[in-house]
């Protein structure tokens, strides 16, 4: 059957997709606009396929905190090059996850992708239909949900970049200001872990044996290298966990003195950095 040009606009309008994928649909399903439908969700699925592999190093980082600043939720989702991270449609479901993930209270990156958008369909077929659209790979890089006395937020200018801190014990202490500042220590210094005994076994163990081995290519004797490299386990600690890493504005102090500095009892219970394509 002949496919109007008014055919392919309202299979445009319905999908989204671009007008030759739209004639082609319509073509293949003999003008049948839910088997044409059906079509482009497919191919949606078959990019999805070819592209899995791939690498996605761009997208954007989006973030939602409670009115009553309780409750912080991070989005990165995530594409493969910088022009489709800037494509209307990627953005605008991008915050559309986000938004379902406020509404619903979501804890986890599972339930965000079974969870339903505004059409009825979970967030998963959302992300394959626009696959097949935009010709890339699309994905949730990473989902946080943190809940504390306070939580505070901080995107980095490049959009590709969000932390999330939880403070305990704030009892009325405004940390706008000092959650600005750990936030931007986090995003800066990358912290591994909040304190020394977060850090887990496996790199605590590696770093001993790179310390051993750092002192014997310096020809220290074999009875002192457990204890050089225990030292250079400290300062590892010293420089890679949050709270004993220096503060980037003032040196003197330690983040924890910091923040003891701010408010009697006040503390950090946990913090999230998430990063696309770094």
């Amino acid at each position: 059957m002949a496919i109007t040009a008014q055919d392919v606009n309202k299979l445009r309008q319905m999908t989204g997709a671009g007008m030759m994928d739209c004639k082609k649909a319509l073509q293949e399903a003999d003008g049948d606009f839910e088997q044409a439908v059906d079509i482009l969700r497919k191919q949606g699925q078959k990019v999805a396929a070819k592209r899995a592999d791939n690498e996605v190093a761009e997208g954007t980082v989006l973030v939602a905190i409670s009115a009553d600043g309780t409750n912080g939720k991070l989005v990165a989702f995530a594409c493969e090059t910088e022009p489709v991270s800037n494509v209307e449609d990627f953005k605008n479901l991008a915050q559309s996850i986000l938004d379902k993930a406020v509404a619903d209270d979501i804890q986890d990156k599972e339930s965000l992708l079974a969870a339903t958008l505004a059409d009825g369909r979970p967030v998963s077929e959302n992300i394959v239909d626009l696959v097949g659209k935009l010709g890339e790979k699309l994905v949730i890089a990473a989902y946080e949900n943190v809940t504390a006395d306070k939580v505070v937020s901080y995107i980095h200018s490049n959009g590709k970049l969000g932390v999330l801190v939880a403070f305990e014990g704030v009892n009325g202490t405004d940390v706008s200001e000092l959650g600005k500042d750990v936030a931007m220590q986090i995003a800066a210094m990358k912290p591994v872990a909040l304190d020394k005994d977060g850090v887990d076994a496996a790199t605590v163990e590696r770093e001993i044996e790179v310390g051993k081995e750092q002192a014997r290519a310096e020809g220290k004797p074999e009875a002192m290298l457990e204890k050089i490299a225990q030292g250079k386990l400290q300062k590892f600690y010293k420089d890679n966990t949050l709270l004993n890493q220096e503060f980037v504005k003032d040196s003197s102090l330690t983040i924890r003195q910091l923040v003891e500095k701010t408010g009697k009892g006040l503390a950090v219970k946990s913090f999230k950095r998430v990063a696309i394509g770094a």
